[in-house]
Formats: C-alpha cells, structure tokens, sequence
C-alpha cells in the first residue's frame, strides 16, 4: 500500500472514530463511504474488519444488559448471518458493478433517516418474524456495501430498548455484522493478508479517535454534531451513487 494511500486510510479512521466517540455509532459507515473513493469495496470492507470488529466488541461488553439481549436479539442476530452469507456474492461479484451505487443509496437511506430523526415503534407481538427479516435485510445489504446499519440500528431503535441497553445492542449487532462479514470475505477470498497490518494501524486510531470523540461530546452539543455528520453523510452517499451510475 502507497504512503499516501496508507495515510488516508488512517485519517478516515480517526475520524471514523470520533463520529463513534460522539454518537456512539458512525465507524463503519464512514469508513466504507470514503475509502470507497480510492478502494475497491471488497478492499474497504477487509480493511475495516478488525476497527469495528474490536471497538464493536467493546460496546457490546460495555454494560450489565448483554445475556437479556442475547435472549431477546438472537432472531435479529441469526437473519444477520444468513442474509449476509447468502448475499455474498454481491460483494465478489454480480453486485461489483453496482457497489458505488449500493452503497450511495445506503448511505442516503441512513442519513436521510437520521436526518428526519423517525421514532418508529415495535409492537412486541411482532419481534419474532420482523427481527429475522430486518437481520436479513440488513446482512443482503452487509454483504452488498459493508455498511451494516440499515435497516438493524432503525430497528433496534424502535423495539423499546433504554438508552444504555440500546448502546449494548448495537454493540452486538455490529459485533455479530461484523464476523458474518469476515467469513463472507474469507468464502470468497476477499481477505488480502497485505491488509493486516494497515487494519491493525487503524485500530489504534479509531481507538484514539473515539477517545478524542468521547472527550468532545462532553462540551459539544450531540445535536449539532448529529446534524453535521448526517449531511456530510448525505453528500457523499449522493456522490457514490452518481459516480456508480456514470
């Protein structure tokens, strides 16, 4: 990997990392809408595995409420996986033409949505089907652009959860997106072992980047912050989905 190269990976995980230290979520959306503009999506993908994979596992743990979630999650969390897997090879290949315009769109879906600040609500008589479609759902389009937030983090949004068992949530939800992506990429041999230690390099600063974020949050206002960063979202997911379309 060029210097240059290297040296915008490590820049979008830090900021990648301050958005999660500000709002509690943001890395893996941010990181796969800007390395896309120099990488391939199968390469940003690969990259961002162990800097989600690890700040992931940290929320997840972060919190008393982990085996409830477990119980209540798992259907959520097995649609996941499958749908992940099974759209696998939208990421390797019938979706490789089209991966700038799948992940433009999602990453519009999701800024438009964070946007509008949508309080949706899930009956509990319902979790048993919806979560396994929105999991699905969620994993086709994992597997498709990487960004696993859609339609999981709106979901898990709505079920009723509190505010510190909704940050837990999340945890596991992208901790679990995660791995069904690292094994998706290893099935079809979308992990380049030359990305190892440019991934590693990027844990450290998306680490430091949530300890700058954290540190931030405290004197800036959350809202603001949320504004500025779901529009930038919006523009670039506008800018992908152009470009995918040229």
């Amino acid at each position: 990997m060029a210097l240059s190269t290297l040296a915008f990976v490590l820049a979008v995980f830090a900021l990648a990392g301050f958005a999660k230290g500000v709002i509690g979520l943001g890395l893996p959306t941010i990181s796969m809408g800007l390395l896309a503009v120099i990488l391939s999506p199968v390469e940003s993908a690969a990259l961002l595995i162990l800097p989600s994979l690890i700040t992931n596992v940290w929320q997840m743990l972060d919190g008393p409420h982990l085996r409830p979630l477990l119980r209540r999650l798992w259907p959520l969390n097995v649609g996941v996986c499958l749908g992940t897997w099974a759209g696998a090879a939208f990421i390797s290949g019938l979706g490789g033409p089209y991966g700038a315009l799948a992940l433009g769109m999602a990453l519009i879906a999701y800024a438009v949505s964070g946007l509008a600040a949508l309080k949706l609500t899930v009956p509990a008589a319902i979790e048993g089907w919806l979560g396994p479609v929105a999991g699905a759902t969620t994993g086709a389009i994992t597997a498709a652009t990487g960004v696993f937030v859609i339609p999981a983090v709106p979901y898990l949004q709505a079920i009723g959860l509190t505010k510190d068992e909704l940050v837990q949530a999340l945890g596991l939800s992208f901790t679990v997106s995660t791995l069904a992506l690292a094994v998706a990429l290893a099935g079809s041999a979308g992990l380049d072992l030359s990305l190892a230690w440019p991934s590693l390099a990027g844990v450290a600063v998306a680490l430091a980047g949530m300890r700058l974020g954290q540190a931030v949050r405290a004197r800036l206002s959350p809202g603001a912050f949320r504004l500025c960063f779901f529009t930038g979202l919006l523009v670039l997911g506008a800018y992908l989905a152009a470009r995918g379309l040229v």
